[in-house]
């Protein structure tokens, strides 16, 4: 028979289904539902191995809900604006929307090209108009709800190039762009209120049973709920400053009070003071991000003011300025105990703080007790605290809370470390932020009758600043108010807004409004998300956050907007680096005997680790090469075998190629089979080998059901591995209806896996229908109950030996069995077991 053509095959099925449009969803069916959502990708102009697993993934499940039965919707969309298309447009003098347009239409082939089962007909791209209209009315919908308002907060400027800069773009306090050195300036910005939301958004992570455990941390962690206690400090110029602590049993140790340079005394002092000023200059050169100042040297400012200790009005503190005190947390004020938090301690250190210990472990003497390089983080007990001695950490912050609250000078409150969404972008290329500024009315909605805020057609990046800012007519319009002349907002929507709710415009692409509350209720939440560990933190929160949101503003009554998560492990390769230290992509080497060597000079090249595949170190294949070559199912079996969907992947040509040879096996299985009846026959009581195969046929079915419900989809290329060897060691006599549900049920087993092979396998069975459009496969209990147990028989804990019994096998009978086996004989040295530890059709554990 002719090898398998997986160019012609791939390209004939996928027209198949295009025509008879196998894979649109309804938003009415009698049948259950099921909603399968990759994360959408940027448009950049290409697939990379990273989207190719992650659309393999939910591709296989999408496949395999709508074979059992599922109302299935499984869409896609574009993630179309940000930074690199205005990049493409200032440094290429393209139009934006044409360079998106442009990646799209080729990322959509190269995805087509994959046989994904995507509902086609609900595509649409964050920058239509019809789509960031509609998140327009959501914006205003969202601000009469409470949950918008406008504040000033501090962003990164770029002097030279007159824009705001994301944390990312700050690279050594200097913007990546210009060079120059970055100011930190304030600016009146937007800001989504997820914090009304804080409690809510915790707690209900307990419920998201089917989300990684580690996200659910990550997410606490970032919402981070803490208890603590405000309380004053009175300072030698007669103000008072509060501060905020989760550890007030340490207010002992505490040798610095340290303010925030944004706090308002900060600010108030640095008029008086031209150093001060300098150092507050200084602090504001590092970016906001609090990762970022987080990792920046501490560094510290005498005020000259002192704060006197709560309890000893006679033990003054000094009163420092740090850079590492955020004003956007608690009071922007804190108390400082070197012994027991490490970044204190390095401050301490620097500026010559006492460091004096106060919770010690049990066993320790306070006397003798001292503390290093690091903090003393560790249980204990309290010491050198006067009233506090001797108590608990617990007891301790109880005592002070209490003392504290009976002064008038302390209360108990619970803080977050989550903050309000900063949502405005001073950019061009993003969804316009439908607010009027008006000299009369103030900032107003814009008329939900204007919406879609259109942005212009001849935008020109060239110019420094904010495209928007400077057009010369966009921006002029009239206040929805008083009908007189008004300003747009020149701000666009952070892109993370595009992704937060894009998943329930899914639901129904069609509805008037930003979604179809009928459609939600349908549909939502997803049933499956799958993408990276990357977007762990932010875009699940932000779509958390919205999903509320949209049931504030009465478009549902759901809350979580994904029931199942799933986040895919990397694809790696090995990487290589020349002489010169320059990184060469895989197509420029070629392999001999465990070297590698560049083509096209012939010189050996390093071979460095396998890192994640990225363009920084050249490590990337491009998917179209291997499907190209080997074949679009190929790659998706690649994709699903060898490795936890969880877990990283090593990209091997071997392990394609092997692959590739798989596929080749399974097409010669089912179009070199002889004496095969026509489709529908049954096959009949049978004994012996036939009876074999039909067990091994029904036990695969049972088990790879089993491992793609719990998307363990390496598992599930395991077990069709062992039913492909089934088959193949079969006695070619066995009947052939036999042969025939064998071969049928490999080939839809495969079906959600490798598709287009799948299709052309069915056909060669004589099957007049697609595959796409069969039922799964049902097991036979009778077919796989299993009939014997393997025992594993043990000395005092250790295996010895296996012995098998039929299912059920009384006590009596196995023990008299195992104990008359040689090597137990031998172990027990004709002596009597001191006793038998028995579980049925498991283990004989024999105490000799």
């Amino acid at each position: 028979m002719a090898r398998y053509n997986a160019r012609e095959s791939e390209s004939r099925w996928q027209a198949a289904w295009a025509k008879h449009k196998v894979f649109a969803a309804t938003n009415e069916s009698g049948r259950p539902k099921c909603y399968v959502l990759e994360m959408f990708p940027y448009p950049s102009g290409n697939i990379h191995m990273g989207h190719a697993r992650n659309y393999t993934m939910g591709d296989c499940l999408a496949r395999f809900r709508r074979a059992q039965g599922f109302n299935v919707l499984h869409p896609m969309g574009w993630d179309a604006f940000g930074l690199p298309a205005e990049n493409a447009a200032r440094d290429k003098g393209v139009n934006p929307r044409e360079w998106v347009e442009s990646n799209i239409a080729n990322m959509r082939a190269q995805l087509k090209l994959m046989g994904l089962a995507i509902d086609w007909d609900r595509e649409f791209a964050t920058c239509d108009p019809a789509y960031y209209g509609r998140q327009q009315k959501l914006f205003i919908d969202f601000y009469k709800q409470g949950l918008v308002y406008r504040n000033e907060a501090d962003v990164n400027w770029d002097p030279v190039d007159q824009t705001v800069l994301a944390n990312e773009q700050v690279i050594d306090g200097r913007g990546w762009r210009s060079g120059s050195v970055v100011e930190r300036r304030k600016l009146s910005q937007w800001f989504f209120k997820i914090t009304a939301f804080s409690d809510d958004l915790l707690n209900a992570l307990d419920r998201l049973d089917r989300w990684p455990e580690k996200v659910r941390i990550m997410q606490r962690n970032w919402i981070g709920r803490s208890e603590g206690l405000r309380f004053t400090f009175d300072l030698s110029n007669g103000d008072k400053v509060e501060v905020f602590s989760t550890r007030p049993d340490t207010l002992f140790g505490a040798s610095f009070v340290a303010l925030s340079p944004d706090h308002p005394l900060t600010e108030e002092l640095a008029k008086k003071d031209k150093n001060l000023e300098a150092f507050i200059a200084e602090c504001r050169r590092t970016g906001t991000a609090e990762a970022e100042i987080e990792k920046a040297e501490k560094l510290g400012y005498d005020t000259g003011l002192r704060a006197a200790h709560p309890f000893d009005p006679n033990w003054n503190l000094p009163v420092m300025v740090a850079n590492f005190v955020l004003m956007g947390y608690g009071t922007g004020a804190i108390f400082g105990c070197p012994a027991h938090d490490q970044r204190d301690l390095e401050f301490a250190r620097k500026y010559k703080l006492p460091v004096l210990p106060v919770v010690i472990p049990e066993d320790a003497d306070p006397k003798t007790f001292d503390v290093g390089d690091e903090a003393y983080l560790g249980p204990g007990k309290l010491a050198n605290s006067r009233f506090l001695d001797g108590k608990s950490v617990d007891e301790a912050k109880a005592e002070v809370t209490k003392r504290l609250k009976a002064a008038g000078r302390g209360e108990r409150t619970v803080q977050y470390r989550l903050r309000d969404w900063l949502a405005s972008r001073q950019r061009a290329w993003g969804c316009p932020i439908p607010m009027t500024h008006c000299a009369k009315c103030g900032v107003v909605p814009a008329s939900e009758s204007d919406l879609p805020i259109k942005l212009p057609d001849d935008l020109n990046f060239s110019v420094h600043g904010n495209p928007l800012d400077r057009h010369p007519t966009w921006k002029h319009t009239t206040c929805p108010g008083c009908g007189g002349e008004a300003v747009r907002d020149t701000d666009t929507l952070d892109t993370f807004v595009d992704s937060s709710w894009y998943f329930a415009r899914f639901c129904d692409t069609h509805a008037e409004g930003p979604v179809s509350p009928a459609a939600l209720d349908y549909w939502l939440p997803v049933d499956q998300y799958i993408g990276g560990i990357e977007h762990a933190i932010l875009h699940l929160l932000y779509a958390r956050f919205f999903t509320r949101g949209l049931h504030k503003a009465g478009y549902t009554t759901l809350d979580e907007p994904f029931a199942g998560l799933l986040t895919q492990g990397m694809i790696c390769h090995e990487t290589y680096q020349d002489s010169s230290g320059e990184w060469l992509e895989p197509a420029e080497i070629e392999k001999r005997d465990g070297h590698a060597f560049k083509k096209s000079s012939g010189v050996e090249v390093v071979i460095g680790p396998s890192e994640k595949m990225s363009k920084s170190k050249r490590n990337t294949v491009a998917p179209s090469t291997f499907v190209d070559i080997f074949g679009a199912d190929s790659m998706r079996w690649f994709m699903l075998s060898d490795t936890p969907p969880e877990r990283d992947i090593e990209w091997t040509e071997a392990g394609v190629e092997g692959c590739w040879r798989l596929v080749q096996r399974v097409h010669r299985l089912v179009t070199e089979a002889e004496g095969l009846p026509a489709p529908g026959a049954k096959p009949g009581e049978v004994e012996g080998a036939a009876l074999e195969l039909r067990r091994a046929t029904h036990r695969a079915i049972v088990a790879v059901t089993e491992d793609l419900d719990a998307l363990r989809f390496n598992r599930a290329v395991a077990q069709i591995y062992t039913l492909a060897n089934a088959i193949s060691g079969a006695d070619a006599r066995i009947a052939g209806t036999v042969r025939r549900e064998a071969l049928e049920t490999l080939v839809m087993l495969i079906g959600p896996m490798m598709p287009h092979l799948a299709e052309t396998c069915w056909e060669a069975l004589g099957h007049d229908t697609m595959i796409a459009e069969s039922d799964w496969p049902k097991a036979d209990p009778m077919l796989v109950k299993q009939d014997t147990v393997t025992y594993a028989v043990q000395i005092t804990g250790k295996l010895r030996a296996t012995r098998a019994f039929a299912k059920g096998t009384d006590r009596v009978t196995v023990e008299a069995t195992v104990q008359d086996l040689p090597v137990i004989r031998d172990a027990l040295g004709g002596k009597s077991p001191k006793r038998v530890v028995f579980v049925q059709d498991r283990i004989v554990n024999i105490v000799a």
